[in-house]
């Protein structure tokens, strides 16, 4: 699982997105730029395949299947990038480490995921000690076991329960668009 990190010119910084296997960072390539003011940083140890910038432009020339595909998952990761938007406007800290943490695994296809609180911070653009508050919240709610150095899905029904509204229309995107991944 890779997180887009979105950040001021003054340091800034909150996730913006998350690319799993369903996708691709350098979105940028697809649209004809060159490079990203964002950057990517790897939460969830994976395997990813890296392609030099030339020979994926010649890719998507090539072939019309690779680009239609790709220009899909962009219109997904787009509705991922609004609904993120929306819930850091609208829901509480638990309902939005809910939903993270149903992203992360959704993507990382694991149990137990190596995430700090400081990372979650970052990740969701809220002081630490309110991750702390939000994790214990849901560890009391059977959703999640904490451990030092990583969170453990413990029920992902619970999970779900308390993202509420805040999880699944990407996710419905995602299925409609490009089906099972």
């Amino acid at each position: 699982m890779i997180s887009v990190i979105a950040h001021t010119v003054d340091g800034c910084q909150v996730e913006a997105g998350i690319v799993g296997p369903e996708g691709m960072v350098g979105l940028a390539l697809l649209n004809g730029v060159s490079a990203s003011p964002h950057t990517v940083l790897v939460q969830v140890p994976c395997r990813t395949v890296q392609i030099d910038a030339a020979a994926f432009r010649d890719a998507l020339a090539e072939s019309r299947a690779l680009h239609e595909h790709l220009l899909r998952y962009a219109q997904c990761f787009t509705v991922q990038l609004a609904q993120a938007s929306l819930c850091n406007a609208h829901f509480t800290i638990e309902r939005r480490l809910a939903r993270w943490l149903l992203m992360c695994h959704d993507r990382a296809d694991r149990e137990d995921l190596p995430l700090t609180h400081e990372t979650l911070s970052l990740m969701l653009g809220v002081r630490r000690a309110g991750v702390t508050t939000g994790l214990r919240l849901l560890e009391l709610a059977g959703a999640l076991k904490m451990r030092r150095g990583g969170i453990g899905i413990r029920d992902r029904a619970v999970l779900l329960a308390i993202a509420g509204a805040s999880y699944g229309v990407p996710e419905a995107e995602y299925a409609r668009l490009l089906g099972e991944v």
